[in-house]
């Protein structure tokens, strides 16, 4: 599933096996925030720890834009952006890749539920080795 030469691969396996297990009990078709709080209960059901909804200040060159929240970070290492779209686009990677910018994490997955099949994406801050 994920290549171990990866860092953090282990987790990132074991989050992506938890979205699998919400993906395969709900399908696709619901919205965004019922596969959050189902993939919330299966990483607690899992004993991975997480914070939901973590707010995040935005700046541009020492000046406060705003806010934005990220879906999920998982232990502390690992940005989750979930989504429920038929199919993910350059603009959802770029959000993705954003958000890492903006944490300060190095290793992302964009996660989306919306299709027949999961999709997932590993992202990774720019500049980051593997």
């Amino acid at each position: 599933m994920i290549d171990t030469q990866y860092a953090e691969s282990e987790l990132t396996g074991k989050i992506i096996g938890c979205a699998m297990e919400v993906h395969k009990a709900l399908g696709n078709g619901f919205q965004e925030k019922i596969y959050q709080k189902a993939f919330a209960i299966e990483l607690n059901n899992q004993g991975i720890n997480f914070v939901q909804e973590h707010e995040m200040s935005i700046y541009y060159k020492g000046h406060f834009l705003g806010k934005r929240r990220v879906d999920l970070f998982v232990e502390n290492k690992i940005m989750v952006e979930l989504k429920a779209v038929i199919l993910l686009d350059d603009a959802h990677l770029a959000q993705a890749i954003n958000y890492l910018e903006a944490s300060g994490f190095k290793i992302g997955l964009l996660i989306n539920f919306g299709c027949r099949s999961l999709q997932f994406k590993r992202v990774m801050k720019p500049g980051t080795k593997l």
